[in-house]
């Protein structure tokens, strides 16, 4: 497979219109996040689309633009309402072909009940590459920066986790600390923030208001590598401790 890729994060595209209205619970967001996050990746986006070719056409392309890999998962099968595979297969101006290797792991896997209508699953965009399915043998696929998976939990997992083992390192180690401001309010704290971030641009920072026990509270987090992390929070507690404000510094 070659040496294994340095990348700076990941997309997901998660397609099924049953998510949207409420008939399936989707999972495949947390999964995705736990696995990239074990390996120190972020999550650059994340897209919940319904079953429309136009939309899926549409959103794949600009996955597709974006200097990123991405995880598409849904409309692989070969029912009416999956068209994933063509989709991509327009995107990336390419035309569908039956996939060799895939169409030698169904025969085995299903014998004679690898029928026409079966195979379709392995009509892939022509110059893909396969994935393999732990769960029941039919596979994914990957083209140009996208990896194509199917829409069952059970399935994508060990799947995502074999694309990351198998072509990405690690990314460095990432640490979240956060101070906690009892009383305090965003608007109050605009200008300390924007300084923040000119000072630490490789930080991620955020800030988040709480109504606790009757009364408003302010999270400052930031994210990134340790040693980086350390020195953003001791230059933001002692912004906060000129200004007079109070705080506490949750280490989790």
């Amino acid at each position: 497979m070659g040496e294994r890729k340095s990348v700076t994060g990941f997309g997901l595209i998660i397609i099924g219109s049953e998510i949207l209205d409420g008939r399936v619970r989707d999972r495949h967001f947390e999964i995705a996040r736990r696995l990239l996050t074990d390996r120190n990746h972020l999550l650059h986006y994340s897209l919940v689309i319904s079953d429309d070719p136009n939309l899926i056409r549409e959103q794949l392309s600009w996955a597709m633009s974006r200097p990123e890999p991405f995880f598409c998962c849904g409309g692989i099968g070969a029912t009416p309402d999956d068209y994933t595979r063509r989709c991509i297969a327009e995107a990336a101006g390419v035309p569908l072909e039956f996939h060799q290797e895939a169409a030698a792991i169904l025969k085995k896997r299903f014998g004679r009940l690898a029928t026409l209508h079966r195979l379709k699953m392995i009509e892939f965009p022509r110059g893909a590459r396969l994935i393999p399915n732990s769960f029941n043998q039919v596979p994914g696929f990957s083209i140009a920066n996208g990896y194509f998976l199917p829409g069952f939990p059970e399935m994508v997992e060990p799947m995502i986790a074999w694309v990351l083992d198998s072509y990405y390192q690690p990314g460095p180690e990432r640490i979240h600390r956060h101070l906690v401001l009892p009383g305090a309010r965003e608007a109050d704290l605009v200008d300390l923030m924007e300084d923040f971030i000119v000072v630490h641009p490789l930080l991620s920072f955020s800030s988040l208001p709480k109504f606790v026990s009757g009364s408003w509270e302010v999270h400052l987090g930031i994210s990134g590598p340790p040693l980086k992390v350390e020195e953003g929070i001791r230059y933001l507690a002692g912004k906060l401790q000129k200004a007079g404000q109070r705080f506490t510094d949750d280490q989790g």
